[in-house]
């Protein structure tokens, strides 16, 4: 039997067009607002902007081949985020949080949905795996959670969830779906902030779904088109561009960050390194057994607020930014931003491609600074 091609190699050229001599491997953006429109508009592939246009369709079959399910994409992160909050849930659902997941998530609900009669309750990730379910229509929930990294059994969550009716979204940004299938695991629905790794760049922000659910999908997809939450052809050509890198990228991100927790943990400065590559990671069990990575992100705890800052501000090579997942190492003091339970001195590090000797260097040459 003919070798199947892994995921990674599919990357390089998913919602590519069949080869076709004299034309492009792949189409470049399509500029439209209107479409030629005559006769009965059931019977057309492309009607008006808003609904529908060839760039985004391009990328969303080339991400559902990777995802093993149908996907829409968003202008971003947060749009898509808000896609599965808003057009899933009516007055009176009970929709489950992290406590210690991505804050406007948290936000938005409190501020948008609760106003109209939804309910919100958060759990913190480690307590997931033994949280009872019981009265939860939705949960959006993160593995590993951003930014301590704790995770949680994706297809026990599903089952118990799944048991009473309910729906689980996995918010899979942090690993993408190079790095852990959450659809495969039980998910109902796979959400990416494509800002991050899936683009890289640093230049693009941007967001999609995932689903095997046709019901769920029309809702997410009508939300999308009434809404006006549609991203711009350019941006989803640059993040289909960036598709094709994403394996390669991905393989030298973790590989840096590896050997980064490793040396981190052994640091006398450092006082704690959450990475869950790391065999005395207490989510190293579970992301051993349904992760494909261990991912590019590492938390780790310097003494103090002013010991962080001066770390972050010796490094030459790592840019301090709140961002994460591109070819760029950036790092910064958590805590900062005041959302997040955690210690002044937290930094979370989102490694990068440089070259691993390099990285180490620089990393270690700052921690000699504090």
């Amino acid at each position: 039997m003919p070798h199947k091609p892994s995921l990674g190699s599919l990357t390089v050229n998913a919602g590519a067009p069949a080869p076709k001599n004299g034309e492009a491997f792949r189409k470049g953006p399509e500029f439209a607002s209107t479409f030629h429109l005559s006769g009965e508009v059931g019977s057309q592939s492309y009607q008006y902007g808003r609904f529908g246009q060839p760039t985004w369709t391009a990328l969303e079959q080339g991400i559902a081949t990777l995802e093993g399910g149908e996907t829409i994409i968003f202008p971003s992160g947060m749009s898509a985020a808000a896609a599965i909050l808003t057009s899933l849930v009516k007055p009176g659902d009970t929709i489950l949080l992290p406590s210690d997941g991505y804050a406007p998530v948290r936000y938005y609900t409190e501020q948008y949905l609760v106003r109209f009669g939804v309910h919100l309750r958060t759990v913190a990730t480690a307590d997931i795996d033994s949280f009872d379910f019981a009265s939860i229509d939705i949960a959006l929930l993160e593995t590993p959670s951003n930014p301590m990294l704790d995770t949680f059994d994706i297809s026990a969550a599903a089952d118990k969830l799944h048991k009473q009716g309910g729906i689980l979204a996995i918010d899979n940004t942090t690993l993408t779906f190079l790095g852990q299938q959450a659809l495969a695991l039980g998910a109902d629905i796979s959400m990416c902030a494509d800002t991050k790794a899936v683009n890289g760049h640093s230049d693009v922000v941007f967001g999609h779904v995932a689903t095997q659910n046709a019901q769920l999908c029309s809702k997410m997809r009508d939300w999308r088109k009434y809404s006006g939450n549609i991203p711009g052809p350019m941006e989803t050509w640059l993040v289909h561009r960036s598709l094709s890198t994403l394996d390669v990228r991905l393989e030298r991100m973790c590989n840096n960050a590896l050997l980064l927790a490793e040396a981190l943990s052994s640091h006398a400065k450092v006082k704690t390194v959450r990475y869950p590559g790391l065999p005395s990671d207490p989510s190293y069990l579970v992301a051993q057994r349904q992760q494909k990575l261990f991912g590019f992100i590492i938390s780790f705890e310097l003494a103090s607020k002013e010991a962080a800052d001066r770390f972050l501000q010796a490094c030459e090579l790592v840019y301090e930014a709140t961002s994460f997942g591109g070819v760029h190492s950036t790092a910064e003091r958590r805590a900062r931003w005041g959302t997040d339970k955690i210690a002044d001195g937290v930094i979370r590090f989102s490694v990068g491609c440089e070259r691993p000797d390099d990285l180490l260097n620089d990393v270690m040459h700052a921690l000699e600074q504090v």
